[in-house]
């Protein structure tokens, strides 16, 4: 499949090694000076091109830059907002630092100390997110330079990222959103209603926004959440849930009320919230409608936290969990994709169960004393 020829050069006697590749095209490599380097060199391409498992040299001179922007391009399978995210991290991140070095030279060793100094940020440490999602992006590209059989291994992998820091989640009690309901409703009673919403249903805003008129079951008390309306680039991006699975959704009795009458007039097609025709905005973060509602809650009550929409989201998980639902029901509420996922976002709920729990296991071992007890009395 290959020779090995001698040639002369001003430096003396040099190997070159002559192949054809798996395209049958003619390739050489030369300047070994041992005729042995260039037989070994030769057994190499021989065994990778029988393993199926050969890589063009040529291509490993690609650059990130090269790869970075057909990447990008082929994540239209993402949502909108996160779609977002990478091409903003490959834009101002990856490319400027990345975007010139080729495939084949790159090093975990290299990777590892940007991504450190990434983080440092000469002082003013980035967000363990920023750095894990910049870091996703390079490791992505060198990804497709595998499967692309570019480069043998992605140099990227194995590196130390940051730890995520879990920020603490502020709940609501049921009275502190009573509170804010009535707040909120003495700015648009319509306000009120979309509290009661988030805080009852686990909604997130975008799915809130997005219900229409026909998602809405009046008799079984059930709307079927099958929009996501987001942000981004200031423009409304309609798309589906989440886990982009819809579910049913259970509603309590008394949200009935305020739901009809923003249903009223409406035709089936038309957006519950809001005029029916443009979505629900979502509030200004100072001075909108839902910020002034909590400055308001928080002078009537001293404790009340500082929240923020999807707060409320987490405040429906915590009302849900203390009144007694198990974590499937909540994860089919939240629209979670799995149990596990529910039970590590809000470990923190299920403290008071592990209490129940011990107590239980009390009461067994008591019971079980007791009954010993009168075995032996008799």
């Amino acid at each position: 499949m290959g020779s090995v020829n001698a040639y002369e050069t001003a430096d003396g006697k040099r190997y070159r090694v002559r192949y054809r590749d798996p395209d049958r095209k003619s390739r050489e490599k030369g300047g070994f000076e041992r005729k042995k380097d260039a037989e070994t060199y030769l057994a190499g391409i021989v065994v990778a091109t029988d393993r199926g498992e050969y890589r063009d040299p040529a291509s490993a001179k690609a650059t990130i830059g090269d790869l970075g922007d057909i990447w990008v391009g082929n994540q239209s399978h993402l949502k909108p907002s996160s779609r977002k995210n990478l091409e903003s991290a490959w834009r101002v991140h990856i490319k400027p630092a990345w975007g010139s070095r080729r495939l084949g030279e790159i090093r975990h060793s290299e990777v590892q100390a940007w991504a450190t100094k990434f983080a440092a940020n000469d002082g003013k440490p980035r967000s363990a997110s920023v750095v894990i999602l910049a870091y996703g992006v390079l490791a992505g590209i060198l990804d497709i330079a595998v499967l692309d059989r570019r480069i043998a291994s992605n140099p990227a992998r194995g590196v130390k990222m940051p730890r995520k820091v879990r920020k603490k989640r502020n709940y609501l009690t049921s009275t502190q959103v009573e509170i804010l309901a009535k707040h909120a409703f003495n700015i648009s009673p319509e306000y009120a209603t979309l509290v009661y919403l988030l805080s009852y249903t686990g909604l997130r805003w975008g799915e809130a926004i997005g219900l229409r008129v026909s998602s809405l079951d009046m008799l079984r008390r059930r709307m079927q959440v099958e929009e996501n309306a987001v942000l981004v680039n200031s423009r409304i991006e309609v798309g589906t849930p989440k886990t982009h699975e819809n579910r049913s959704v259970t509603f309590p009795k008394f949200l009935s009320e305020g739901l009809a009458r923003a249903c009223e007039g409406k035709s089936r097609n038309q957006l519950v919230l809001g005029k029916g025709d443009v979505h629900f905005p979502r509030p200004q973060g100072r001075g909108g409608w839902f910020d002034r509602a909590v400055k308001a809650a928080q002078a009537e009550d001293t404790d009340f936290p500082r929240v923020t929409p999807h707060d409320l989201r987490h405040t429906a998980a915590s009302l849900a969990i203390s009144s007694g639902a198990n974590v499937k029901a909540v994860q089919r509420m939240l629209g979670h994709a799995s149990a596990a996922m529910t039970l590590d976002t809000y470990a923190d709920l299920f403290d008071d169960d592990l209490d129940a729990v011990s107590a239980r296991l009390d009461a067994v071992r008591a019971e079980t004393i007791v009954g010993l007890s009168w075995g032996t009395a008799l």
